[in-house]
């Protein structure tokens, strides 16, 4: 079909860029605050239950490199099919989307479930947070198919613009995981205190709860993308998720296991105390990053829809204010969070020194690093919404393990103080940043998925 520049997807006109990135900050700001309070809560609990939960999410978010796969494949063709005006195409893509994310959940719980014990020890942690962090990840795994479910469909929402009813779930599963925390972290109204496992638990009731409300709105026709029985299935649109979104799994692979050899040299030869400091930085960095994932949405989003309608200057243009936006708004982030580096540190730990001190070292370096953080999100995103995931995978690999691990393990060999470690995060996205901007200035992304190879409908 035919459309002209201003006339972009089945509802007959493009989002802007604050339309969709707006309830996508707020969404994950809900997300980062509650991350924020359960570290409140399992960090009164002591550093070692606070290094439990961090190494327990590093590794669930590993698992979940698959998840992120097929979302990165949904969010590119739901948006492409969007631009060109078949709403019915988008709905197929998501069904397919859906359907292969829970099987493939299904398969990560079992190995969650059987290897978490084995898998929390490769961070070097005593005894005790050992045992504490396996229990962790046994319970994340076990919602798996949950966090399937408000992953992918969230992200087909998104896709297709509107950003708001993922927000509206989202608050619903926040408002319900918070109360949780409390009963479960600390054994309140007769529940055992399960402390670490209680914070997973928590989250796991939550999303379970979002996901059966978004599978009942959805298959009662409440959202603009259709819930179909019949006509999903194509081995075609199988291949394009898989061709799209195996770069898109593999860099998040690499991304984690990067993250992993990171997290292993702070763990194995600095001590509990740097690996806790660690992740309380990274949980203050999540509110952070909310803004960059806004615009990485925003990002995605548009220049899925303008490519779809065949607008390549809509799709360029987009990506560059998604960034700009993206830049200037983290590096103000940025700034706040080094003006209250200490002030934050002190809330989350009370009167841990050591740790203390370390936080506020890691954070003065997050601050540092906002503005090409943002970046990685927004032209990051806006190559992935074109379906160009292959060169995020290059430039991730070379930024993270070639940068990141590279100038940790060698300050980490020269014995230099934990802070250069954290430091070396900032090459890591000065080399990353490089590279997606040149990619993106070079224009090679427009031809990454072609219109008509599409079964759009004419």
């Amino acid at each position: 079909m035919t459309e002209s520049k201003d006339t972009i997807g089945a509802t007959g006109g493009p989002p802007g860029i604050w339309e969709l990135a707006f309830p996508a900050i707020l969404g994950n700001l809900l997300y980062a605050v509650v991350a924020m309070t359960q570290t409140k809560f399992v960090g009164e609990l002591g550093p070692e239950a606070l290094a439990a939960v961090g190494a327990g999410q590093r590794v669930f978010f590993a698992l979940q490199a698959v998840l992120l796969a097929i979302s990165a494949g949904t969010t590119a063709l739901v948006a492409r099919a969007w631009g060109a005006g078949d709403p019915h195409e988008a709905s197929r893509v998501t069904v397919t989307s859906l359907i292969l994310g829970c099987l493939f959940s299904l398969v990560v719980t079992v190995f969650g479930v059987v290897f978490a014990d084995s898998i929390a020890g490769i961070f070097g942690l005593d005894e005790e947070t050992n045992r504490l962090a396996a229990e962790n990840i046994r319970m994340l795994s076990a919602f798996n198919v949950a966090f399937a479910v408000n992953f992918i469909l969230s992200s087909a929402l998104r896709a297709a613009g509107d950003a708001w009813t993922p927000l509206l779930i989202g608050g619903v599963v926040n408002v319900i995981n918070v109360p949780l925390l409390y009963i479960f972290v600390y054994g309140k109204f007769g529940a055992p205190m399960l402390g670490p496992t209680g914070a997973a638990l928590s989250a796991g009731l939550a999303f379970t709860a979002g996901a059966v409300l978004l599978l009942a709105l959805w298959m009662n026709q409440r959202f603009r993308i259709s819930y179909l029985t019949v006509g999903w299935f194509s081995r075609a649109r199988f291949r394009r998720l898989f061709d799209i979104g195996y770069p898109a799994g593999l860099e998040q692979l690499v991304f984690q296991a990067g993250f992993f050899g990171f997290l292993m040299l702070i763990g194995i030869y600095y001590g509990t105390e740097a690996f806790a400091a660690y992740n309380i930085g990274v949980n203050l960095l999540n509110v952070c990053m909310v803004v960059g994932f806004g615009f990485s949405i925003a990002g995605s989003t548009l220049v899925g829809q303008h490519l779809g309608a065949n607008d390549f200057e809509g799709a360029v243009r987009s990506g560059w204010r998604s960034c700009a936006m993206a830049m200037v708004s983290m590096g103000l982030l940025g700034a706040i969070v080094i003006y209250f580096a200490r002030d934050l540190a002190v809330f989350f730990l009370g009167d841990e020194e050591v740790t203390i001190e370390l936080t506020v070292q890691f954070t003065y370096v997050l601050g540092a690093m906002m503005s090409l953080l943002a970046i990685d999100f927004a032209i990051g995103g806006a190559l992935r919404g074109a379906g160009d995931t292959r060169f995020p995978l290059i430039a991730t690999f070379v930024g993270l393990i070639g940068m990141r691990c590279g100038l940790a393990a060698l300050f980490t060999f020269l014995g230099l103080p934990v802070v250069w470690v954290y430091g070396a995060l900032i090459g890591d996205y000065v080399v990353k940043g490089a590279m997606l901007l040149w990619r993106f200035h070079s224009g090679r992304w427009k031809q990454a998925v072609r219109n008509e190879d599409l079964d759009f409908a004419s």
